[in-house]
């Protein structure tokens, strides 16, 4: 074995890295300053080495251009428009659906109940609410063969 493979990531590491995503895209979405610049800050103010640092940079760097494409998946399943959605929640919404669509490797079941519990942590009220109705209807979509793995054609 190679002591180039790469460390095996906890699910802790994942968590951790998942709620910093959170803050800095909604750092980047109301301040609007770099990407760059948010990610040093947080490495900075952040123990990197207690975190999936690979996941943090990957997901932070990829939804800020891929916005247009994310919000497109997602915006059928509203019950208003994108513009009037809490600022957190359009932020979870984005994370999840960015999970759905490229990090096959995280089952959707994982990909919904940790946007629930960061929805629960920063969110408004009932606002996990809301991200678990949008996200389950996207998984359907975006993850059928994951999500019906039993289904038959009839």
């Amino acid at each position: 074995m190679s002591d180039n493979s790469p460390k095996k990531v906890t699910t802790s590491q994942r968590k951790k890295a998942r709620k910093l995503v959170l803050q800095a895209l909604y750092q980047w979405q109301l301040g609007q300053s770099s990407i760059s610049q948010i990610e040093a800050e947080f490495r900075t103010d952040n123990d990197f080495e207690k975190i999936d640092s690979a996941y943090f940079s990957e997901v932070f760097r990829e939804i800020p251009k891929t916005i247009s494409e994310l919000d497109k998946q997602f915006e059928a399943f509203l019950d208003r428009p994108i513009s009037d959605v809490d600022p957190i929640e359009i932020c979870l919404l984005r994370m999840g659906t960015f999970e759905f669509m490229h990090r096959i490797d995280i089952p959707y079941r994982v990909v919904i109940n940790e946007a629930i519990e960061l929805a629960k942590q920063f969110g408004g009220t009932d606002g996990h609410k809301y991200i678990n109705s949008v996200l389950d209807k996207l998984a359907l979509r975006l993850r059928a063969t994951e999500t019906r793995p039993h289904a038959s054609k009839d």
